[in-house]
């Protein structure tokens, strides 16, 4: 199980949302490349890092602060938020990011979703946000009627690299991830999950490796307000 550091950009700084409310965002670091500078040191494998205007705006907006970061890092970077369209994925694959995830584009676009990862395997990822179990898209700004689990079927024969799945209502709350649901969809899928949303503590991450069912955890506001031992949990990660 991977374990990633969540860098969440806001006017070219690093926020963390309560609930994706963006009238309730704290800011965390002013600096996003020493951030993820510092979190290469503590001895993460990789970065997840959202570029949350993109995720309003439907477009690139974070470009100038993501490229510093992969310019500095020698991790991995994956990245979501705003990637709707070909020319912004290859705008972002070509600029190097590891893995890109798509999410508003994903539901309205599978199409895309299954050409981008034919033409990039292993480098795409489609990001499911769920309100309730129903997938949220549009910056979580907008909730569909679909069911998360049922979602994620569709694209099980597209070669998508991982599912980045995130519970909204746990997503900067620090109230502990939500463990059964997450499973539960892991486990009915074939592609890799990735967990995210109420890390509070090492004991949720001890937890989540201990079901076996995840390829990796994000982690936010609980890495930058310390509650979590770093090296306790990379070592219950592996």
């Amino acid at each position: 199980m991977k374990l990633y550091p969540a860098i969440d950009l806001r006017d070219g700084v690093c926020v963390r949302l309560y609930q994706g409310d963006f009238a309730q965002a704290t800011t965390y670091a002013t600096d996003p490349t020493a951030q993820a500078l510092a979190f290469e040191a503590m001895g993460f494998p990789a970065l997840h890092v959202v570029d949350l205007n993109g995720a309003v705006k439907g477009r690139p907006v974070n470009f100038q602060v993501v490229s510093a970061i992969i310019e500095r890092v020698k991790i991995p970077v994956q990245l979501g938020g705003g990637i709707r369209t070909g020319e912004s994925a290859h705008l972002w694959l070509e600029a190097g990011v590891s893995r890109i995830i798509l999410g508003t584009v994903a539901l309205h676009d599978p199409n895309l979703v299954q050409a981008l990862a034919k033409e990039y395997p292993g480098r795409i990822m489609v990001g499911i946000d769920a309100r309730d179990g129903m997938v949220a898209a549009e910056g979580w700004l907008r909730t569909s009627t679909i069911a998360a689990i049922d979602f994620a079927h569709r694209f099980e024969d597209m070669g998508v690299a991982a599912i980045v799945y995130t519970d909204i209502g746990r997503d900067g709350t620090l109230t502990g991830p939500n463990l059964e649901e997450t499973a539960a969809l892991a486990d009915s899928v074939t592609i890799p999950v990735i967990l995210s949303g109420g890390i509070s503590s090492n004991e949720d991450l001890e937890a989540a490796a201990k079901m076996g069912v995840f390829d990796g955890v994000i982690i936010g506001k609980a890495l930058y307000e310390k509650r979590i031992d770093v090296a306790r949990a990379l070592a219950a990660a592996a």
